[in-house]
């Protein structure tokens, strides 16, 4: 560039400036037809999956048959009604499957669009992703939608989270730092399509029962707590809990799993010296069983529901009462007597004993959820339950200005009944609750000793509206301001106050529901659009009678614990409700507030932020189900891949995942999936959405 001025002095220069200004020019037009013909192809998305194999038929109610013409014929397996693809190495070994996948051509292509993406600093996605951010904040406006695999899900999404105790997982390794742009902020799709999965086991003291947030170790791991209160690892793990010394086999299956259960599943040193203390169960070798007659409760477990029906003859199991809370899990006759009678009990594990009779509950086929109960609010939205139950309660319920009791009030139906049977209390005891239970203006309608039981049996009822708190002497515990929201919970400390009775059709928890089973079919009044719970309940009874009993090759006499891990309005447990299976309705923090629609009409759930791991044992649920759940997390978690880890960790092995998404999202699942050597039973792809059934192995690192 120096040279050029000088020139221009010399008679020639004119000449030299118009054959450098032309060269310049041409290199100008070079340089920009190159850069815009990989322009276009970065920007290339595909719109179609025409090579992608034939459906099953009967895959999805809403998902039509796509069959080029081009297209090689497919083989069905008779058993399963799945398509054969071709094998996948992955980490040296390979895996058979029944996946319909891109060709193989195809799938090389698309990698190498990737890899041009990634060269580019620019994302497959990137366009679509924009598209959706710019939509956000009109969808945060729209209350619960139906979150269809074809359609656009109205969840809204907030980005945040919760950091706290040191990681335990310091062995396990991930080959690349996962979706890192050069200002260090995540963007783009939740998973990197290109990234290496080393997995290895996690080393913690609890071993094969290990549960994140709540195992907290300290001083070396030579102490180990486990009840104070959730409190996960800093970073998310990412290793994979070991299965149990002793080797693990499919479980019982139900019916028979109410009396019998693999001993080896759930050995724990603690549990088998609580054996030899008390009869209601016994270890018969391979099996622990549970005796027909046997019971916590000395009198029987029928004894002790006759007394309550005796007491308050208004408590009509399976009518008036369908969904209770069991504080405390014990042997868990409580909800195997009251499943007879057509009610749902979720036990409430607080894991302060350290015997995992919450991991023997569930290995039954019973509800379970394991929860610290100390200062923060349980993960229930307010008004919810029908009844409370504490059996052989020794929880200090009057301690701490009576805020436990306090949170009893706020998660039970105005109306509702808190039963509380004690052995032997103390004077001083009894008064200090007779004294709480009047300051919160619960009306004791039974007090009976039993003799059989060897208990005193107390049975509370919740007051139905606010006047008789204004007749109150003393205004303690003080009414909750307004602006204080009794449905939120996560990581929210519990309130030493009283939330008011709510008024009005138009909010929940004011009107008992109907009787079961017509509660199920009555929508609420308080809702606003019952038109959107109507055609969710039929979307999700034809995807489950046309596509998952018997389309998708799932054994469903295996299946028993099911988890929904972003529920809406209970649509699936709806669907599910006369198969012998229960549901865990699950809605996650970052998405509208549905869950008490699905107490209303006669389940359970809880909330949950899916950056955590969830509160229960490994190897506990037989079926996962996954509706957008990753596409509509999106920046959420610092390692999305995280999830999947928990997904493994409490799935049972031979458990089901059923994933609908993206196809972005299903393909890098798969990837991961592959990767813990789970089996691909089948994916399928239309258009951009996409269904993938996987089933988990005994692999382990």
């Amino acid at each position: 560039m120096a040279i050029i001025p000088r020139q221009a002095k010399r008679p020639t220069g004119l000449w030299v400036k118009m054959t450098a200004v032309t060269i310049l020019g041409l290199c100008f037009i070079f340089v920009w037809t190159v850069f815009s013909s990989s322009s276009s192809s970065v920007s290339f998305q595909r719109e179609s999956f025409e090579d992608i194999s034939e459906p099953v038929s009967s895959s999805s109610s809403n998902v039509q048959k796509q069959t080029p013409k081009s297209e090689k014929r497919v083989e069905v397996e008779k058993d399963h009604k799945f398509h054969k693809s071709d094998e996948k190495k992955v980490d040296g070994s390979s895996s058979n499957s029944s996946s319909m996948r891109p060709h193989k051509k195809e799938v090389a292509r698309e990698k190498k669009r990737v890899h041009k993406k990634d060269d580019n600093k620019e994302n497959v996605n990137q366009g679509s992703l924009e598209k959706e951010e710019e939509g956000e904040k009109e969808l945060e406006d729209k209350e619960e939608g139906l979150d269809h695999e074809s359609e656009v899900d109205l969840d809204s999404d907030v980005v945040g989270g919760d950091d706290s105790a040191e990681s335990v997982d310091e062995d396990s390794e991930i080959s690349e730092e996962l979706k890192k742009t050069k200002k260090g902020k995540v963007k783009g799709p939740l998973f990197e399509s290109n990234v290496n999965y080393r997995w290895k086991m996690c080393n913690t003291r609890s071993k094969h029962n290990y549960i994140p947030c709540i195992d907290i170790e300290v001083g070396g791991g030579k102490v180990q707590y486990r009840h104070t209160e959730r409190s996960c690892p800093r970073m998310p793990f990412t290793c994979m809990v070991p299965l149990p010394l002793e080797g693990y086999d499919s479980p019982v299956p139900w019916p028979e799993s109410k009396m019998k259960i693999l001993y080896k599943n759930v050995a724990h040193p603690k549990l088998a010296a609580y054996i030899k203390k008390h009869r209601w169960l016994v270890d018969s070798g391979e099996y622990l069983t549970f005796p027909q007659n046997q019971s916590e409760f000395l009198g029987g477990i029928q004894h002790y529901l006759e007394s309550i029906e005796e007491m308050v003859p208004d408590i009509e199991w399976g009518k008036n009462i369908r969904v209770v809370l069991d504080i405390g899990c014990t042997d868990s006759s409580f909800a195997a007597a009251l499943f007879d009678k057509d009610v749902l009990t979720l036990s409430l594990g607080l894991k302060d004993d350290l015997v995992d009779l919450a991991q023997v509950a569930l290995e039954r086929g019973f509800p379970t959820l394991v929860s610290p109960f100390a200062r923060r609010r349980l993960p229930f939205p307010s008004q919810v339950f029908d009844a409370i139950n504490c059996a052989r309660c020794s929880i200090p319920w009057h301690s701490n200005g009576g805020k436990l009791l306090l949170e009893m009030n706020r998660i039970l139906r105005p109306g509702g009944y808190f039963i509380m049977s004690t052995k032997h209390d103390s004077i001083e005891e009894e008064e200090a609750m007779t004294a709480l239970t009047a300051s919160i203006c619960w009306n004791v309608l039974a007090h009976k000793s039993d003799d059989v039981g060897e208990v005193g049996v107390r049975i509370y009822q919740k007051p139905e509206g606010n006047d008789i708190y204004e007749l109150r002497r003393k205004k303690i515990p003080p009414i909750c301001k307004e602006n204080e929201n009794p449905d939120a919970v996560w990581h929210v400390p519990i309130k030493t106050c009283l939330h008011t009775i709510p008024i009005g059709i138009e909010k929940h928890g004011a009107e008992w529901p109907e009787e079961w089973p017509k509660r199920l079919e009555t929508y609420p009044d308080w809702m606003n659009n019952k038109e959107k719970l109507i055609a969710d309940t039929n979307h999700w009874n034809a995807i489950v009678n046309k596509s998952y009993l018997n389309g998708m090759g799932i054994n469903w006499t295996s299946i028993r614990n099911v988890m929904d891990m972003k529920s809406i309005y209970g649509g699936l447990a709806a669907a599910l409700s006369k198969h012998n299976v229960w549901v865990m309705n699950v809605v996650p923090v970052h998405a509208p507030d549905t869950l008490p629609i699905i107490f209303e009409r006669g389940f359970f759930g809880v909330y949950h932020d899916w950056c955590e791991s969830f509160g229960t044992y490994p190897r506990t649920y037989d079926l996962l189900h996954a509706d957008h759940l990753f596409s509509r997390l999106k920046n959420r978690c610092k390692q999305p891949v995280s999830i999947v880890v928990e997904m493994d960790r409490i799935l049972r092995p031979g458990g089901l995942t059923i994933i609908r998404d993206k196809v972005e999202i299903l393909n890098a699942l798969e990837e991961i999936l592959r990767s813990m050597q789970w089996e691909i039973r089948m994916t399928f792809y239309q258009e951009k959405e996409g269904i993938l059934c996987a089933q988990k192995t005994l692999w382990r690192p």
